[in-house]
């Protein structure tokens, strides 16, 4: 029997204050997310159970793990993310742990150390004050503590421990601690990590779900969003084409050849650049919207503290006029802020800011909160992780960044088929990009999906085929409401061509994709529409 709980973590918090109630002998189970009143489990289920000591502290099991671990009596429990970490937190400090394996990827224990760490190079920004070796349940265990300046936003957490136990090279714990204080006075909870036989399977037992922001915006944009992104909404069309910044007369003629029309333009634009109001208004003209990708980052600059400089208000002024610019536009914008966080290759990726992924959502809410102090009631908040984790650790896994459900109107999906001109990148078809994305994305947001930006590149594979293909798979994926073609071209370090993405490279390629959108009109006109009960029941047979 278990007793349904709004938030198992709450639960757990009050019983970490009010020790009385929790006497020592007495356990506290946790089953597939809410608190139980028996200690039976099935194969499938994720099992906790929380244990009270003699000494005043707590015993954690993590059978769907494989570990124990004690500490603090006051620090509460949040296992909603079991399947990514398991985080012990009080007012000072947050203790969260990681449990990866490597089987069947490209990483192993050894790459996790060496590349997950490679941000303490910069020692000016990081000073190390501890780096060593020592045993913790027979495993070799790697010990760094360093520390960040501290942050305006109260009860900064700067001061870091982190305990990588390894298990063997495909498989390793982490014990990741970020505290007020000095957080090696946690040493004893590290070295009280114990293996336990696996049992059971660690899931997301939480889902995140949109809030009633969307009211709270003017009527058009309340209007765009139900003609874009309600339940009801069929799939549109967008696209990135970079001429359009000199006119639209490229686009225009892709337009008539393909027969249909784009309703949504994908720009990109850095920060301290101005907002690109005339971009804005001449596809308003044409009846189009921006999806503006808002990119925390100076060109040109040395921005490896500029995520920290936001926190700390040096960009509140520009912010400021970037918003009371977006208000007085006035009409809907799609905005997309950060996109790609769990990726390398991004200045705000947590890969660069301590592998703390609490940076990243503090800047999200932080512009988010001086749009709101500006009154900007036409923007759509896009979050938009890419559909591989990169590096692929568990710290940096894309719900890691989720800045919380009433910061964000619209998910974003993002997944290229790259082609194979680039080392180590392989041909993928639309359905193996984005049926596992939607699936993990289905299970842990209820929100309405938008392709920010995909494309398939012509080196490697069939370009037409894969257009083909790709329109024939579409409609197994309801939620999905606009897609957003990049037409463009990655070059490599040579200067060559790398990745071809134009839509219009061809005549082929764009009759293809001419043939799709008629045949998807052709659905529309028997009254199919991407919120078709047919194919929601058959999309989640394929499951």
């Amino acid at each position: 029997m278990t007793r349904k709980l709004v938030g198992v973590a709450l639960i757990l918090a009050f019983l970490a204050f009010n020790p009385g109630l929790a006497q020592a002998g007495e356990d506290i189970y946790i089953k597939n997310g809410t608190i139980s009143d028996t200690a039976d489990f099935g194969a499938s289920d994720d099992m906790k159970k929380i244990s009270s000591l003699s000494s005043g502290q707590k015993r954690l099991f993590d059978y769907a793990n494989g570990y124990s671990v004690d500490f603090p009596g006051d620090m509460w429990v949040d296992a909603s993310l079991s399947k990514v970490r398991v985080v012990l937190a009080n007012g000072s400090t947050q203790v969260e742990i990681y449990h990866d394996v490597f089987t069947n990827t490209i990483n192993n224990s050894s790459d996790y150390i060496g590349y997950g760490n490679r941000f303490l190079e910069r020692q000016d920004d990081y000073p190390l004050a501890m780096e060593k070796t020592i045993k913790v349940d027979g495993m070799q265990t790697h010990l760094l503590q360093w520390s960040r300046a501290k942050l305006n936003p109260p009860n900064d957490r700067n001061n870091y421990l982190s305990a990588e136990l390894v298990k063997n090279e495909q498989e390793l714990y982490t014990i990741f601690i970020k505290s007020t204080g000095d957080p090696s006075e946690y040493l004893p909870l590290v070295k009280s990590f114990r293996l336990i036989p696996q049992q059971g399977e660690p899931h997301i037992t939480t889902r995140f779900k949109q809030t009633n922001r969307v009211s709270r915006l003017n009527a058009e944009t309340q209007q765009f969003y139900q003609e874009y992104f309600s339940d009801q909404a069929s799939l549109k069309w967008g696209i990135y084409m970079e001429s359009v910044i000199r006119g639209f007369g490229p686009l225009n003629t892709l337009e008539d050849q393909i027969g249909s029309p784009f309703h949504i333009l994908v720009w990109y634009k850095t920060m301290g650049t101005p907002l690109p109001r005339e971009l804005l208004d001449n596809a308003y003209k044409q009846k189009k919207y921006l999806e503006l990708t808002f990119q925390t980052e100076v060109y040109g600059a040395d921005n490896s503290r500029v995520m920290y400089d936001i926190l700390n208000g040096k960009y509140d002024a520009y912010l400021n006029d970037y918003a009371h610019s977006l208000k007085g536009f006035g009409h809907p914008v799609l905005f997309r802020m950060n996109n790609e966080m769990n990726g390398d290759w991004c200045n705000w990726s947590s890969w660069r800011t301590c592998k703390d992924t609490d940076i990243y959502k503090a800047v999200w809410r932080h512009v988010y909160r001086i749009f709101e102090a500006n009154g900007v009631d036409n923007v759509l908040w896009i979050w938009n992780p890419n559909d591989l984790n990169l590096p692929g650790f568990q710290w940096n896994n894309n719900l890691m960044y989720f800045p919380g459900a009433e910061y964000v109107d619209i998910v974003g999906m993002t997944g290229y088929n790259t082609g194979t001109h680039f080392e180590g990148e392989k041909w993928r078809s639309f359905n193996a990009i984005y049926q596992p994305l939607y699936k993990e994305y289905v299970q842990n947001f209820d929100y309405p999906f938008i392709i920010t930006e995909f494309s398939c590149s012509s080196i490697g594979g069939d370009k037409v085929q894969w257009i083909n293909d790709m329109f024939s798979q579409l409609k197994q994926y309801p939620k999905i409401k606009v897609a957003n073609w990049f037409s463009g071209i990655d070059m490599d370090a040579a200067g060559q061509p790398g990745r071809i993405y134009t839509l219009n490279e061809n005549p082929a390629c764009v009759e293809a994709f001419s043939k799709g959108l008629k045949a998807t009109d052709q659905l529309k006109a028997v009254g199919y529409s991407g919120a078709s009960p047919y194919f929601q029941t058959n999309f989640s047979n394929l499951f």
